[in-house]
């Protein structure tokens, strides 16, 4: 057992130990790949990688496919409640290089809808809110009967997500409903402008939030992690992102740190960096 996740640590756990699968979070292999000490390290028994606890980026996905190409992908989208796992995403759909930003079909115990706000299934292609039903859905929050009937309808886990189904019945999970920004009347899922942002080679890590705006209600604002020995400047990752989806989505601003607020168990906190830009604001 690794008691926690750092790079080098899981490194030689595969290499002494001839580590043939493993799980980690998006954040984690990002870690993984941009560490220096990646190529000292034989992890070629290392044949099938599951991930899942947050989205991953697609530039993220491209990389690790590129540096880890003997080594098999599966992403489980899921939550604590679902025991945890809702879709997947199989080696079949990876190796394709099919559907990569989605988050699979449903697992074969679950049943996965997407519905608007008053619980009515909504079309293909719609965004709303993912819910699940299965026998894997939690029974209720322990002592907390208001927050158990809010979550638990009818059977159904409604997981405040946001998200949408194609026609194949592939899930795209866009946002947190809570985290979705509204910017001059628009909406825009975070999920879509990081994706744009991870695929500049400049950048290692990425998180999209709101911020007030006077003029806009709120704006998109994007903080990044560049990868070693890369530089850009803001003017050129707005450029880029503009090429790739429409402009009103772009970041108005963006602001660069040496890492992101990370949970223990390696998910981007950005209840954190909100918090942050709050007293910076409050403070100005």
């Amino acid at each position: 057992m690794v008691p926690f996740f750092e790079p080098v640590a899981v490194m030689q756990a595969i290499d002494r130990h001839q580590v043939s699968a493993t799980m980690l979070v998006p954040t984690m292999i990002q870690m993984l790949l941009d560490h220096p000490q990646l190529a000292d390290h034989d992890l070629s028994s290392l044949s099938h990688l599951i991930y899942g606890g947050s989205p991953i980026s697609l530039g993220v996905l491209e990389r690790a496919t590129a540096r880890l190409p003997n080594v098999s992908f599966t992403q489980s989208y899921g939550m604590t409640e679902l025991s945890p796992a809702a879709t997947l995403l199989g080696r079949e759909d990876h190796a394709a290089r099919r559907k990569l930003t989605s988050g699979g079909r449903a697992a074969p115990h679950t049943e996965v809808r997407i519905c608007d706000p008053d619980g009515n299934p909504v079309a293909h292609g719609t965004v709303g809110e993912i819910i699940v039903r299965g026998p894997n859905v939690m029974r209720g929050y322990w002592n907390k009967p208001e927050e158990t009937a809010a979550a638990v309808r009818d059977g159904w886990m409604h997981t405040g997500d946001a998200g949408y189904l194609d026609d194949e019945g592939y899930l795209y999970v866009v946002d947190r409903i809570k985290d979705m920004i509204v910017t001059g009347g628009e909406n825009v899922y975070s999920a879509e402008v990081e994706n744009a942002l991870s695929l500049h080679p400049a950048v290692a890590a990425c998180a999209v939030i709101a911020l007030p705006d006077e003029r806009w209600g709120e704006r998109v604002h994007a903080v990044v992690v560049l990868a070693p020995d890369q530089s850009v400047t803001t003017d050129e990752l707005q450029q880029h992102v503009k090429s790739m989806i429409a402009g009103f989505k772009t970041p108005r601003s963006i602001d660069f740190l040496d890492e992101l607020p990370l949970s223990g168990a390696g998910k981007i906190l950005k209840r954190e960096l909100r918090a942050r830009y709050a007293r910076q604001l409050a403070g100005s």
